[in-house]
């Protein structure tokens, strides 16, 4: 048969490389060069040092496996393959992929659950499962997922064999990613030996902030006729932990008008610069030096320490049998089930200056350089504590069905086909709020902006401090469901040029629906409250008497806060809560703005060239092609109650062009050029409308906006200088020709044609509702592009040259620095403290808008990962620290220019003893430094946003295998 360059064989090669790792390693290497029929082609021919046969087991294996796929391949490829059966790496998919140059993640609640690849953030990425297009969604974190971005942490790592990250596109290579196309992959049982193999890996997992231990179990079986002609395959995982979050959170800076400060008064009766009285209600601001210095410093808008605990569990099944009935076909089916469940309790002790600073009295305020007031006391303060619970579950599934034939020695086909469904569902996320509405003598500190002191001049356990004033529950449901169908030839018309051609349809349905079942508990005064009916509504009696019988005290622990910070106090039990005030009874209202439908049909073909050869005795492979992508958007979404769907088509032609050249056997020169799409946001997309009274913010969608579209550039260099050893350097550009940009202006309610029956019920808009109150109205619009540049250097090094025991440590390695630039439109600070209205004469903040420009969102300029291990084939002990650099990813709001992270190093590390043949024990510990993650508001004042830590995580076992 002629041997051939083959997207289809590369797949087979990661497929092969982490499914026959659990066999004798000479038997590896012959299974790998059976099925990888394009290895020869894109490689030169290997002396006999590199030929020769060399034992390596474990984490070392798992790294020769991954260097091999890549180095077979013509385009820009990494691979991370699991040590053994049911045996990855890492304990997170997201932190095996880490590894891999110009890859960096985010982490939830001390979990990997997004990537970002060379710059580019989630959105951008394209996940493959079994040569399956798919979204998995999760609820985990501060809030949902109802976009485009795949979250890793839904799935078990146990459950795949391998994770191929494609850096550069081919014609043949499904579109929709600006950065990477990652395919993770299950088993492959006719990879396998012959017979039943089992695996059975038992651990504990226990985290130190948390002091919890919980259970991680997988086990697979495996089975495969002695002719190779059948094998099915079985695999699980189950998984449960708790976990803590503890830290502090200002919910951002805003400045804002007081009441008085150091007895200065700031409103007066008179809305005039002169005459009236000073009133604590209503009237005009009034300018003074105390009070114009306190009302352009940032304050911060909701103060507050608090623990966040994450209880999840985990279970995972996968399936394939395979059935090769002769060397021409095979048909293989595959499925994959996946079940993550979390309830998340949040516990805050806050003081709510947000929208309330018009009633607060300052006291000693002191400003430092950066325009911040950090620290002051406030009297008549609303101080607040939260008790919310969410419960989520993501359910995913997936069946999927390929046939490969070969039709004759020259021609052969692929048919791929599945479906795949992901449900994130929240039927829980409840709030309930105790507030003290004038409290005297609260302070605050952020002298030291990670840790500031809080602390609230009153008894905050006591529960006749409080009054229960709001109750919250937003159930929301996401759907995402795929379905495909594709055809893929291969065609070899010469020796070393082979034609391939396919097609491809496929449909995404994407569906959020939003409920409410929200009241603030009082609304006018002389009125019965709105949760019970049974107390009457005044300036002082603003909710329901709160009980012992409906709370408990919430202790802080461990959240790095300094001494005279408050750190216990009492918040509502959310059982006992629901059942007082029969939250769960009331009718759930549907939060239309919030509810939206996306259907995507995409369809086309590609055709591709794949060539090899040499040209005056330099060998090269390479492939160039062409791509047609037709897609129809219908976008469905409300306004004000009224639902509007918009249809829309639109076609790209992408063409793609990947060269390899090989002028040493152990060196490889590559070089790409690509046109590519990523797909508008879904939420962009929305035809519709939301409302955000907290924020005083509208925004609408737009379903007309254009994709991303980019040209992208790689060029790289490889040198395979010794056996399992590499050094790399690849340089990479990225021009992206349009970006969807936030488009802003100021508007009233009445001037969009809605009203208060548009705001949240329990939102200050809707309790303190005005008319004239302006909001910050955005949409998305296309806008300008932007560029981004990079570099990648990797090393990876066994260090067998040197004497004993050392000749089994060896060295992974890998830094990525990445510059671009964009121009950003934002609303900044206000600079002057009285602009007055020209009819009315009042005093308003406002902010000025100007252009920045600053690198392209989620996009880190350094990052880099390192392992040192040593492998002996019986024991084994590695060491990783990860570094990702700060990054911005927002634009913010409330006048700050910009928000993100600062810089996170996280350290792991694994210990492995094979104790026999068939029993290994093994010991992990991830985030051993217990690293904080701190989020900045504004890159010029780097404000607290927040800062907390999720503890150090230690995971014991044992592994059984047969």
């Amino acid at each position: 048969m002629q041997r051939h360059v083959s997207r289809i064989s590369l797949l087979k090669a990661a497929l092969v490389a982490g499914s026959a790792l659990a066999l004798p390693h000479t038997a590896f290497a012959q299974d790998t060069a059976a099925d990888n029929t394009g290895a020869a082609a894109q490689t030169a021919p290997q002396d006999s040092t590199t030929a020769q046969e060399i034992i390596v087991t474990g984490f070392r294996q798992s790294l020769e496996a991954a260097l091999n796929v890549k180095r077979e391949s013509v385009s820009a490829v990494d691979a991370v393959v699991a040590e053994d059966m049911a045996k990855f790496p890492d304990q997170n998919l997201a932190e095996s992929l880490q590894r891999i140059p110009g890859i960096s993640i985010q982490k939830d609640g001390g979990e990997g659950r997004a990537i970002t690849v060379r710059g580019l953030s989630a959105q951008f990425t394209r996940v493959r499962v079994n040569g399956l297009e798919t979204i998995a969604t999760s609820s985990d974190g501060a809030s949902a997922n109802r976009d485009r971005s795949f979250d890793f942490n839904v799935f078990a790592s146990e459950l795949f064999s391998s994770l191929v990250v494609h850096k550069t596109a081919e014609a043949s290579l499904d579109e929709g990613s600006l950065g990477a196309v990652v395919d993770l992959n299950t088993g492959n049982p006719l990879a396998g030996k012959a017979g039943l193999s089992a695996v059975l890996n038992v651990q504990g997992s226990y985290n130190d902030l948390s002091d919890n231990v919980g259970p991680r179990i997988a086990g697979l079986l495996s089975w495969r006729n002695d002719a190779g002609t059948f094998g099915v395959n079985l695999s699980a995982a189950y998984s449960h932990t708790d976990t803590l979050e503890t830290g502090n959170n200002s919910v951002r800076w805003a400045q804002a008008y007081f009441n008085s400060v150091n007895g200065t008064p700031c409103y007066y009766s008179n809305v005039g610069p002169t005459g009236g009285n000073p009133v604590s209600t209503g009237g005009g601001y009034r300018p003074s030096a105390a009070c114009d210095a306190a009302s352009l410093s940032f304050h911060p808008r909701i103060p507050r320490y608090g623990v966040v605990e994450h209880d999840r569990k985990r279970l995972g099944l996968t399936g394939s049998i395979q059935f090769e009935p002769t060397d021409r076909t095979k048909l293989s089916i595959d499925g994959l089930y996946s079940s993550f469940k979390e309830d998340r309790a949040e516990q805050w002790l806050e003081v709510l200056a947000r929208s309330n600073e018009r009633r607060f009295d300052v006291v000693d305020p002191v400003y430092d350089d950066n325009g911040n007031m950090v620290s002051a006391t406030f009297n008549n303060a609303y101080v607040r504590t939260e008790s919310y619970l969410r419960k989520s579950k993501t359910e995913f599934y997936q069946i999927g069905a390929t046939l490969d034939q070969d039709v004759s020695d020259s021609f052969r086909f692929t048919l791929l086909g599945g479906m795949s469904q992901s449900n994130a569902d929240i039927p829980v996320e409840t709030t309930f709020a105790y507030d003290n509405r004038n409290a005297n003598g609260f302070s605050y500190d952020y002298s030291d902006m990670k840790t500031p002191v809080l602390n609230y001049g009153l008894d905050v356990t006591n529960p006749a401090n409080f009054q229960l004033a709001e109750i919250r529950d937003r159930p929301s449901y996401v759907k995402n469901r795929f379905k495909t169908a594709q055809l893929r030839t291969e065609w070899d018309l010469a020796e070393g040029f082979t034609v391939k051609t396919g097609a491809v349809w496929r449909r995404y349905n994407f569906r959020t629906q939003l409920f409410q079942r929200d009241t603030a508990a009082c609304g006018a005064n002389g009125t019965k409250d709105l949760i019970l009916g049974q107390v009457t509504c005044s300036a002082s009696v603003y909710g329901l008497p709160v009980t012992s019988d409906i709370s408990q005290v919430a202790n802080l622990g461990d959240a790095g806060q300094p001494a005279g910070t408050t750190d216990s106090w009492l918040v509502a039990n959310i059982a006992n809560a629901a059942d007082y005030t029969n939250l769960y009874g009331r009718t759930a209202i549907e939060d239309l703005g919030n509810n939206r439908r996306v259907q995507e049909t995409t369809s086309g073909g590609y055709l591709q060239f794949d060539v090899k050869g040499d040209i005056f005795g330099l060998e090269y492979a390479g492939n160039f092609g062409m791509r047609y992508a037709h897609t129809g958007q219908k976008s469905t979404g409300y306004t004000a109650g009224v639902a509007a769907t918009v249809e829309r088509n639109y076609d790209d032609w992408l063409p793609a062009m990947n060269i390899a050249l090989y002028p040493r056997h152990d060196v490889i020169l590559r070089g790409a050029i690509a046109k590519v799409i990523t797909r508008p946001s879904l939420g962009n997309l929305n035809p519709g409308g939301s409302v955000d009274g907290f924020n005083y913010r509208v925004t609408f969608g737009n379903p007309f906006l254009d994709p991303y579209r980019a040209t992208n550039f790689d060029l790289s260099a490889e040198w395979y200088f010794a056996p399992q050893a590499l050094l790399s350097v690849a340089a990479f550009i990225k021009k992206i020709e349009s970006f969807p940009v936030a488009g802003t202006y100021v508007a009233t309610l009445p001037q969009l044609g809605l009203g208060r029956d548009v705001l949240g019920q329990s939102t200050p808009a809707y309790i303190n509702y005005d008319p004239n109150q302006e909001y910050v109205v955005s949409s998305q619009v296309n806008g300008q592009g932007a560029t981004l540049k990079g570099v990648e250097v990797a090393l990876q090094l066994p260090f067998t040259f040197l004497p004993g025991i050392l000749s089994h440590t060896g060295f992974q390695g890998n830094a990525t620095f990445i510059k671009s630039k964009a121009d950003y439109t934002i609303t900044g600070p206000a600079t002057s403290a009285c602009t007055r209205n020209a009819t009315t004469g009042a005093c308003a903040l406002t902010g000025v808008s100007a252009v920045y420009t600053q690198t392209l969102l989620g996009v880190s300029k350094k990052a880099a990962n390192a392992t040192l291990y040593y492998d002996d084939g019986k024991f084994s002990i590695r060491g990783s620290v990860s570094y990702r650099g700060p990054f911005v990813d927002a634009t913010s709001a409330t006048g700050n220019i910009f928000e993100g992270y600062g810089s996170y190093t996280s350290i792991d590390a694994a210990i492995r003893y094979k104790a026999t043949e068939w029993l290994e024990l093994s010991i992990d510990g991830n985030n051993l430094t217990d690293a904080y993650r701190y989020r900045f508001n504004d890159v010029f004042a780097e404000r607290n946003y927040e800062n907390n830590h999720f503890g150090r995580t230690i995971l014991f076992g044992a592994r059984a295998k047969y």
